[in-house]
Protein backbone atom coordinates (compact mmCIF):
# COMPACT_ATOMS: atom_id res chain seq x y z
CA UNK A 1 0.00 0.00 0.00
CA UNK A 2 1.12 3.44 -0.69
CA UNK A 3 1.44 6.08 1.57
CA UNK A 4 -0.50 9.32 1.61
CA UNK A 5 0.40 12.40 1.98
CA UNK A 6 -1.92 15.20 3.23
CA UNK A 7 -3.55 17.87 1.02
CA UNK A 8 -6.46 19.88 1.36
CA UNK A 9 -9.59 20.32 -0.95
CA UNK A 10 -10.98 23.67 -2.38
CA UNK A 11 -14.27 25.52 -1.39
CA UNK A 12 -17.85 24.38 -1.93
CA UNK A 13 -19.99 25.85 -4.88
CA UNK A 14 -23.31 25.82 -4.98
CA UNK A 15 -23.76 23.34 -8.01
CA UNK A 16 -22.67 20.67 -5.46
CA UNK A 17 -25.07 21.19 -2.96
CA UNK A 18 -27.62 18.53 -2.45
CA UNK A 19 -30.34 20.67 -3.47
CA UNK A 20 -28.87 22.38 -6.56
CA UNK A 21 -26.64 19.38 -7.63
CA UNK A 22 -29.66 18.29 -10.37
CA UNK A 23 -30.25 21.80 -11.77
CA UNK A 24 -29.18 21.71 -15.80
CA UNK A 25 -27.20 24.83 -15.11
CA UNK A 26 -24.76 23.62 -12.46
CA UNK A 27 -24.24 20.71 -15.18
CA UNK A 28 -22.78 22.90 -17.79
CA UNK A 29 -19.03 23.74 -18.40
CA UNK A 30 -18.26 23.11 -14.60
CA UNK A 31 -15.10 20.22 -13.96
CA UNK A 32 -14.91 17.98 -12.03
CA UNK A 33 -14.57 19.07 -8.26
CA UNK A 34 -14.42 18.22 -5.06
CA UNK A 35 -16.89 19.45 -2.89
CA UNK A 36 -15.99 20.79 0.57
CA UNK A 37 -18.87 18.77 1.74
CA UNK A 38 -17.23 15.34 0.52
CA UNK A 39 -14.04 16.79 1.52
CA UNK A 40 -15.19 17.58 5.16
CA UNK A 41 -17.32 13.84 5.61
CA UNK A 42 -14.90 11.73 4.43
CA UNK A 43 -12.00 13.45 7.09
CA UNK A 44 -14.58 13.38 9.58
CA UNK A 45 -15.38 9.44 8.85
CA UNK A 46 -11.62 9.42 8.89
CA UNK A 47 -11.77 11.07 12.29
CA UNK A 48 -14.03 8.60 13.88
CA UNK A 49 -11.72 5.61 11.87
CA UNK A 50 -8.59 6.74 13.81
CA UNK A 51 -10.05 7.02 16.98
CA UNK A 52 -9.51 4.37 19.99
CA UNK A 53 -12.53 1.54 19.30
CA UNK A 54 -15.66 2.16 22.09
CA UNK A 55 -14.26 6.15 22.46
CA UNK A 56 -17.35 9.00 21.09
CA UNK A 57 -15.70 11.99 19.48
CA UNK A 58 -17.16 15.16 20.13
CA UNK A 59 -17.98 16.91 16.70
CA UNK A 60 -16.28 20.21 17.96
CA UNK A 61 -13.10 18.00 18.03
CA UNK A 62 -13.48 17.03 14.88
CA UNK A 63 -14.53 20.18 13.52
CA UNK A 64 -11.47 21.80 15.82
CA UNK A 65 -8.36 19.19 14.13
CA UNK A 66 -10.25 19.32 10.85
CA UNK A 67 -10.82 22.86 10.41
CA UNK A 68 -13.91 22.08 9.62
CA UNK A 69 -16.97 24.60 10.42
CA UNK A 70 -18.98 22.92 13.02
CA UNK A 71 -22.66 23.96 11.79
CA UNK A 72 -21.52 22.56 8.16
CA UNK A 73 -19.77 19.42 10.21
CA UNK A 74 -23.22 18.97 12.51
CA UNK A 75 -24.93 18.65 8.95
CA UNK A 76 -22.46 16.36 7.43
CA UNK A 77 -22.39 13.81 10.23
CA UNK A 78 -26.64 13.95 10.31
CA UNK A 79 -26.32 12.95 6.45
CA UNK A 80 -23.79 10.24 7.53
CA UNK A 81 -26.00 8.61 10.30
CA UNK A 82 -29.01 8.73 8.23
CA UNK A 83 -26.77 6.69 6.04
CA UNK A 84 -26.06 4.19 8.76
CA UNK A 85 -22.51 5.45 8.27
CA UNK A 86 -22.31 7.15 11.78
CA UNK A 87 -24.13 6.64 15.27
CA UNK A 88 -24.35 9.28 17.84
CA UNK A 89 -24.86 9.96 21.23
CA UNK A 90 -25.54 12.64 23.71
CA UNK A 91 -24.46 13.70 27.07
CA UNK A 92 -21.27 14.38 28.42
CA UNK A 93 -19.78 11.01 27.35
CA UNK A 94 -21.66 11.48 24.01
CA UNK A 95 -20.02 12.08 20.78
CA UNK A 96 -19.82 10.18 17.23
CA UNK A 97 -18.22 6.44 16.44
CA UNK A 98 -18.92 4.70 12.96
CA UNK A 99 -21.43 2.06 13.11
CA UNK A 100 -19.51 0.34 10.52
CA UNK A 101 -16.25 -1.35 10.39
CA UNK A 102 -13.90 1.47 8.08
CA UNK A 103 -12.47 -1.36 5.69
CA UNK A 104 -16.37 -1.32 4.33
CA UNK A 105 -16.86 1.68 3.19
CA UNK A 106 -14.87 3.48 0.41
CA UNK A 107 -15.19 6.86 -0.90
CA UNK A 108 -17.21 6.44 -3.35
CA UNK A 109 -19.38 5.85 -0.64
CA UNK A 110 -19.10 8.51 1.28
CA UNK A 111 -19.55 10.74 -2.07
CA UNK A 112 -22.89 9.00 -3.58
CA UNK A 113 -24.01 9.90 0.01
CA UNK A 114 -22.72 13.72 0.56
CA UNK A 115 -23.08 14.74 -3.49
CA UNK A 116 -25.18 11.69 -5.16
CA UNK A 117 -23.24 9.87 -8.05
CA UNK A 118 -19.94 10.15 -9.57
CA UNK A 119 -20.81 11.20 -12.66
CA UNK A 120 -24.12 12.90 -14.05
CA UNK A 121 -24.36 14.46 -17.39
CA UNK A 122 -26.69 17.45 -17.32
CA UNK A 123 -28.53 15.40 -13.82
CA UNK A 124 -28.95 12.08 -15.46
CA UNK A 125 -26.45 8.83 -15.54
CA UNK A 126 -24.10 8.76 -18.30
CA UNK A 127 -26.03 5.05 -19.92
CA UNK A 128 -29.13 7.05 -20.36
CA UNK A 129 -27.12 10.31 -21.56
CA UNK A 130 -28.13 10.39 -25.57
CA UNK A 131 -26.39 12.93 -27.60
CA UNK A 132 -27.54 13.60 -31.18
CA UNK A 133 -25.76 12.91 -34.15
CA UNK A 134 -21.62 12.86 -34.23
CA UNK A 135 -21.28 13.92 -30.98
CA UNK A 136 -22.94 10.77 -29.74
CA UNK A 137 -19.60 8.88 -28.83
CA UNK A 138 -19.57 11.47 -25.88
CA UNK A 139 -21.82 9.02 -24.01
CA UNK A 140 -18.93 6.40 -24.32
CA UNK A 141 -16.36 9.15 -23.12
CA UNK A 142 -18.95 10.25 -19.76
CA UNK A 143 -19.63 6.18 -18.88
CA UNK A 144 -15.14 5.27 -19.01
CA UNK A 145 -14.99 8.97 -17.15
CA UNK A 146 -17.09 7.05 -14.39
CA UNK A 147 -15.44 3.57 -14.35
CA UNK A 148 -12.16 5.66 -13.88
CA UNK A 149 -13.32 7.54 -11.08
CA UNK A 150 -14.88 4.18 -9.49
CA UNK A 151 -11.26 2.50 -10.21
CA UNK A 152 -10.05 4.73 -7.57
CA UNK A 153 -12.82 5.78 -5.24
CA UNK A 154 -14.26 2.12 -4.96
CA UNK A 155 -11.04 0.90 -4.36
CA UNK A 156 -10.05 3.03 -1.35
CA UNK A 157 -11.71 2.64 2.15
CA UNK A 158 -11.95 4.84 5.09
CA UNK A 159 -9.82 2.48 7.15
CA UNK A 160 -6.82 2.44 4.66
CA UNK A 161 -7.45 6.54 4.90
CA UNK A 162 -7.24 6.55 8.98
CA UNK A 163 -3.93 3.82 8.13
CA UNK A 164 -2.30 6.71 6.01
CA UNK A 165 -1.94 4.15 2.98
CA UNK A 166 -3.61 3.84 -0.24
CA UNK A 167 -3.95 0.31 -2.28
CA UNK A 168 -1.13 -0.08 -4.29
CA UNK A 169 -2.75 0.18 -7.63
CA UNK A 170 -3.95 3.57 -6.35
CA UNK A 171 -0.75 4.66 -5.11
CA UNK A 172 0.96 3.39 -8.12
CA UNK A 173 -1.08 6.95 -10.02
CA UNK A 174 0.96 9.13 -7.84
CA UNK A 175 4.42 7.73 -9.20
CA UNK A 176 3.64 10.23 -12.46
CA UNK A 177 4.75 13.76 -12.26
CA UNK A 178 2.10 14.99 -13.85
CA UNK A 179 -0.40 13.74 -11.58
CA UNK A 180 1.12 15.68 -9.19
CA UNK A 181 0.56 19.40 -11.35
CA UNK A 182 -2.51 20.82 -12.48
CA UNK A 183 -2.72 21.70 -16.10
CA UNK A 184 -3.88 24.74 -17.64
CA UNK A 185 -6.75 25.49 -19.87
CA UNK A 186 -6.31 25.37 -23.57
CA UNK A 187 -7.07 29.12 -23.79
CA UNK A 188 -4.25 29.28 -21.13
CA UNK A 189 -1.52 27.49 -23.41
CA UNK A 190 -2.36 29.45 -26.35
CA UNK A 191 -0.37 32.40 -24.76
CA UNK A 192 2.57 30.14 -24.56
CA UNK A 193 2.65 29.18 -28.31
CA UNK A 194 4.36 32.64 -28.98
Amino acid sequence: MGKISQQSAGKDDQCSSRSNRHASECSRDVPLKVSASVDYALRAMVELAAAPPGEPVKADDIAARQAIPSRFLAQLLAELRRADLVSSGRGYSGGYWLAVAPSTVTVADVVRIIDGPLADVHGMSPEVFVPPGVAAPTKELWIAVRAALRSVMERVTIADLAAGRLPDDVAALLEDPDAWTRRPAPMDRAGDAG
